[in-house]
């Protein structure tokens, strides 16, 4: 019972817990482990297997130091790390649309086993998910000069992770019930950032049909960027900055380097961009797999054939500050050197202040416009520029700031529509105590009810292309935005920023 046959070998999984309905398969390896011979190179295809694998539990985790609520940890000799992850309604009819999720964490840390991301309720609307592991960190995006010696370490390792899964998503879903020719790729943060770079990236092209892009955040290097932080990473390591001598360096000595030279950046308000919130590793403007930002690619016509569903929340960078991993920005020196740091010119900061409540401090003031600079802003371009390129293409806000008990989100108990709050939702995975500091608290009635109507369009999305509003009309937004509340909330402005932007002209700057 649940045993599928897969080309590498046999599989057995286990019904879901919330819902027998549904089957699912843990810690099915889509290619090798990505060490050994095989490190810093591109995935190889994972080896055939004897007998039936059980594949009741996720795979390890991609090399990092974080630790996540609900979520495990890496440990130092986990290797088999290119593992993905299936929700299928058990009778379903065959032929079902596909959700590929690929999960955020500044490209450094996170993992498909976060509970956000179980795709139970998903799958109860007649999708297969898919979620996945990939390299992350120096593993994953870390720029490996070449040498004259051995294979080329290309750049942009994770992104080539995440097509050798939608690869295998193409070979086998069909065994799960899926239809390879129905795929939406989805993620958030530098996940959706991902997507974006895949939607551009002609080796990707055709391995998916869909895409969702929620919170996507402006983050590409150019190789010179990339390869500036291998020689900080290496020197922290205590190797030379070269292929030999990163091959030396552990797995486990690279995340301690990394770590080491993002503490500098956060502890030297003087070191500019990477100061404020230093994520050192993402995506590579390399000529090859990338040829340029995804933005500037999109303009020019790259993915207008894929659909696209595009959602940001309207306080994202209020989360970032929550948990400690921004730097505080509270004197109006500080802010100005913030924009500075930025190319802002001077008044825009004022702007903004003029537009948010009475006697804002200056740390909201900050919160808001890099929150827009990251996220939001980039985002909304984003949606634009495809819609622009004649892609139909959806945009939609979250700004849930009300809902159950809200005793322990935002400012005197108001809830905050920040980064990452919009996932649970839209994944339907409201019952996790581990989930309920990014929602603000447990939740009532007209959160379960948010979230019905959120994983509905997602799905409808993934099977019809059609979320249940109107697209951009390549225009300009119009009315055709969604915005996601709770019942009963009271609108409000959510994009009361974008035209300060587009008056000024302002290019979305890298950091």
């Amino acid at each position: 019972m649940d045993v599928f046959t897969t080309r590498a070998g046999r599989v057995r999984g286990r019904r879901s817990e919330r819902d027998p309905g549904i089957v699912t398969v843990r810690g099915l390896p889509y290619a090798a482990p990505p060490f050994g011979a095989d490190r810093f190179r591109e995935p190889r295809p994972a080896q055939p297997w004897d007998g039936v694998r059980e594949c009741t539990a996720y795979g390890p985790v991609a090399p990092q130091s974080a630790e996540l609520p609900g979520s495990p940890a890496w440990s130092p000799g986990d290797e088999d790390i290119l593992t993905l992850n299936i929700w299928a309604p058990a009778d379903g009819p065959g032929d079902l649309p596909v959700f590929v999720w690929i999960h955020g964490g500044a490209y450094v840390f996170g993992s498909s086993a976060q509970p956000d991301f179980d795709g139970t309720a998903l799958a109860a609307r007649g999708l297969v998910v898919v979620t996945l592991n990939h390299r992350l960190g120096f593993e994953g995006f870390g720029h490996v000069p070449a040498d004259g010696e051995g294979p080329a370490c290309p750049d942009n390792r994770g992104l080539l992770d995440q097509i050798a899964a939608l690869e295998w998503v193409r070979d086998t879903i069909a065994v799960f019930g899926g239809s390879p020719g129905r795929v939406t790729l989805a993620g958030q943060s530098s996940g959706a950032t991902s997507v974006a770079c895949l939607m551009a990236a002609d080796r990707a092209r055709g391995l998916f049909h869909r895409a969702i892009l929620h919170s996507a955040v402006n983050a590409c290097a150019t190789v010179g960027q990339a390869a500036r932080t291998t020689a900080e990473v290496a020197a922290a390591a205590g190797v030379p900055a070269t292929r030999a001598g990163l091959l030396a360096a552990s797995p486990q000595t690279l995340v301690s380097a990394s770590d080491r030279v993002v503490e500098r950046y956060r502890q030297d308000p003087g070191s500019g961009q990477r100061h404020y919130d230093p994520a050192i590793y993402g995506p590579v403007a390399d000529g090859d797999l990338l040829p340029c930002d995804p933005l500037e690619a999109w303009a020019a016509g790259a993915g207008a054939d894929v659909e696209l569903l595009v959602c940001h929340t309207t306080e994202e960078y209020w989360l970032l500050d929550a948990v400690g991993s921004s730097a505080k920005v509270t004197t109006e020196q500080q802010l100005h050197t913030f924009a500075a740091d930025f190319g802002l010119p001077p008044q825009f900061a004022d702007a903004y202040r003029d537009r948010l409540p009475d006697a804002a401090p200056v740390l909201d003031v900050y919160l808001a416009l890099y929150g827009d600079l990251l996220f939001a802003e980039y985002s909304s371009r984003l949606a634009e520029a495809h819609a622009r390129a004649g892609g139909r293409t959806y945009l939609s806000r979250f700004d849930r700031r009300s809902g159950g008990d809200a005793g322990d989100g935002g400012d005197g108990g108001r809830v905050r529509a920040w980064h990452c709050a919009d996932i649970p939702f839209a994944f339907g995975n409201l019952h996790d105590e581990n989930l309920h500091f990014l929602m603000g608290g447990p939740p009532g009635p007209a959160d379960h009810e948010l979230a019905h109507r959120m994983t509905g369009a997602w799905a409808a999305f993934a099977a019809l292309g059609d979320p249940g509003w109107a697209p951009l009309d390549g225009g300009g937004e119009g009315s055709a935005v969604r915005v996601w509340r709770t019942a009963g909330e009271e609108a409000r402005e959510t994009d009361a920023f974008r035209d300060l932007w587009a008056a000024a002209g302002l290019p979305l700057l890298a950091p």
